[in-house]
């Protein structure tokens, strides 16, 4: 049985439907986690914490596995001139998760502005951290961006 937290408890409450995939513990990227998990990487998606650099709200890039967070097309989106993507270190300490287990769906009313790439918008589900290494959620594109408040856009190469 998958391990239960705070964003299986908080989708549960929601009555949003969802599968929990436990997966060894380790820090395990998108496209290892797809391999595992026996699904396409274009639908397991990734968590990238972004700064800005005159301080604000962070963001967090939800971008496909694949592919690669375009800080010029995400400033752009949001009205910044320029972003920055933190160390891992310095990602852990904003979120207060781990990397591999950085997730929007746990970091709820934290103050993080979630950008999710349109491409999610190909699929009917797709999968994200569930705010701890070996946990991942499938769950519906729409729910996830109804929960984080999502702007959605082109933001990867």
């Amino acid at each position: 049985m998958p391990p239960v937290n705070n964003v299986t408890r908080l989708l549960d409450a929601r009555r949003i439907p969802y599968t929990a995939h436990e997966l060894p513990a380790e820090k395990l990227g998108a496209l290892e986690t797809a391999r595992l998990l026996d699904v396409p990487a274009e639908t397991v998606f990734k968590t990238i914490v972004v700064t800005r650099p005159k301080g604000g709200k962070p963001v967090l890039a939800v971008v496909p596995g694949p592919r690669q967070v375009d800080l010029k097309k995400l400033a752009k989106l949001l009205g910044e001139k320029k972003l920055h993507l933190p160390t891992e270190k310095e990602a852990e300490a904003l979120t207060g998760l781990q990397a591999g287990g950085i997730s929007p769906l746990a970091l709820l009313n934290k103050g993080f502005q979630v950008v999710l790439d349109a491409s999610a918008r190909e699929h009917a589900e797709i999968h994200v951290s569930g705010g701890q290494r070996g946990l991942n959620i499938r769950l519906p594109v729409e729910a996830l961006i109804r929960l984080t408040n999502a702007r959605s856009g082109t933001i990867s190469r």
